[in-house]
């Protein structure tokens, strides 16, 4: 191949899930924090848990625990019953917090309960690197959780193969028209690179000791490619680093 384009952020890797092989690994087995990646765990769980009609009562206590972490949010409303596949896109997208702690509550019967089939998930999948601590990734007074970039695209490669998942990660904008079970709510995808050729998506994250961090795929010239940036400095920087690291590994 080509000479891989300049990369930057503390890990990089890419990873042709088509054919099982690694394009680039740079730092990809060092363990970091990975602040809202997090939440591809937590959508590949509830995935595994839900039923088709589950719908979930949000609580003042996912709304509070939201703002009282600094975390963005979906702009849940207390009392609104929300159904399970609507409330996977206020996770996704505007990487609700909220939506996180609402989910973790409810399918892990209390969020320790949920953060223990995350890590449990993470075990079977062979995500030997990887701890969670929470279902957001938002930092706590016990530390964060970590992962490192290899794992992540692994996780992100086997979420993938979920057509909901790969639905949700891949649109641009959703809008859930008013009910009487909850309002009407539109939510916008932060990441920046959908709409470019066979993107899928996936998942934006920041937070401080974390940096900027991205998980994003694409079907190109008949593979799917899975990529991973941790620690970057520059948000903007990001995806065009991914949008080359795609070109190139399509090449």
């Amino acid at each position: 191949m080509n000479n891989a384009p300049e990369v930057f952020g503390r890990a990089v890797y890419l990873l042709d899930a088509t054919r099982g092989k690694a394009l680039l690994d740079e730092n990809a087995t060092k363990r970091m924090p990975i602040a809202s990646l997090t939440k591809v765990m937590t959508a590949y769980v509830v995935l595994k848990e839900a039923k088709p009609g589950d719908s979930v009562q949000i609580r003042g206590e996912d709304v509070q625990y939201a703002e009282d972490g600094g975390g963005t949010t979906a702009d849940l409303r207390p009392g609104d019953r929300i159904p399970v596949k609507e409330l996977l896109y206020g996770l996704l997208l505007p990487s609700g917090a909220d939506a996180a702690h609402a989910l973790a509550r409810f399918y892990g019967h209390g969020v320790s309960g949920f953060v223990g089939k995350m890590n449990a998930t993470a075990r079977r999948l062979g995500l030997s690197d990887t701890r969670y601590v929470n279902a957001d990734g938002l930092p706590t007074s016990d530390g964060d959780g970590y992962s490192t970039a290899k794992d992540q695209a692994r996780l992100a490669a086997a979420a993938l193969r979920d057509e909901t998942f790969r639905t949700v990660v891949s649109t641009r904008s959703h809008s859930v028209d008013e009910s009487e079970q909850h309002q009407a709510y539109t939510w916008t995808n932060t990441n920046k690179m959908l709409g470019e050729p066979g993107v899928l998506g996936v998942k934006t994250g920041f937070t401080n000791n974390a940096g900027f961090c991205l998980t994003f795929a694409a079907d190109r010239a008949g593979h799917r490619l899975v990529g991973v940036i941790l620690g970057e400095e520059i948000s903007s920087r990001r995806f065009d680093t991914a949008a080359s690291l795609l070109d190139w590994g399509a090449a």
